[in-house]
């Protein structure tokens, strides 16, 4: 039998990830976050089809003011999907959430930077660095001329190193392709290098039944190679039938 990859732990909310803690199942919604009553209205069916974390994409300052209220009223953990605004993050984070998923590169001066990590510190708050083939940096399609797992390792490792700067190491890392062979050789590369907890997703899965299939076989081979600690199947679909 082949013995999981031991890592880090990391506590989101009222579920730990990580170590020898089971592997969790996330979801995202799909509603506006600014609509309270519909994103708390769809994230109780996900609760119900079981759905351990749940993300919410939070684009503005009003998305970031909603997390309060939806954080009252559900009962798993919350993650802010954020970009590149810095001033949301502070503002998720001030209203409770749970976990930030955000790419310290791509969110400018490193007052920025330290205003985040500093805020996510103090209040216990992971985040998570999201790396996706869609959106690798210029310099490293350069360097590599073209994407490839490298490419993404190299990516992910950079946005660790601005976080260590700070001394900030409660850190999950997803590193996503829309193609099955690259995400499957992406984190086997990663998980040689880093002890962080894995995020296992394939980006772009697709409809139901394409994206089920390249899930299963891209999650699938991971986690049977002791590979990852969370996962998400990422469908264009109703997030209940992730």
């Amino acid at each position: 039998m082949i013995e999981r990859k031991k890592t880090k732990q990391i506590q989101i909310g009222n579920v730990i990830i990580g170590g020898d803690a089971p592997i969790s199942v996330q979801s995202m919604t799909t509603t506006k976050t600014e609509n309270i009553q519909a994103t708390v209205a769809q994230i109780y069916r996900l609760e119900e089809a079981g759905c351990e974390i749940v993300r919410v994409t939070v684009p503005t300052l009003e998305a970031a003011e909603a997390i309060a209220a939806i954080k009252k009223a559900i009962h798993i953990p919350l993650v802010a999907d954020i970009h590149f605004d810095y001033r949301i993050a502070l503002k998720a984070i001030e209203n409770g959430v749970d976990k930030v998923r955000i790419n310290p590169g791509n969110i400018g001066s490193k007052n920025r930077v330290k205003a985040v990590l500093s805020a996510a510190k103090e209040r216990n708050i992971p985040i998570r660095i999201g790396v996706n083939s869609g959106s690798l940096e210029k310099d490293l399609l350069k360097k590599y001329d073209r994407i490839c797992p490298e490419a993404l390792v190299e990516s992910a490792l950079r946005h660790v190193a601005i976080c260590r700067d700070y001394n900030f190491e409660s850190i999950v890392l997803s590193l996503k392709a829309s193609d099955v062979r690259m995400m499957i050789d992406t984190y086997r590369l990663i998980a040689r290098q880093v002890d962080y907890p894995l995020h296992l997703g394939v980006t772009e899965a697709g409809t139901p039944r394409t994206g089920i299939i390249k899930s299963a076989v891209g999650i699938g081979t991971l986690l049977a190679e002791g590979i990852g600690d969370t996962i998400r199947v990422s469908l264009t679909e109703d997030p209940v039938e992730e």
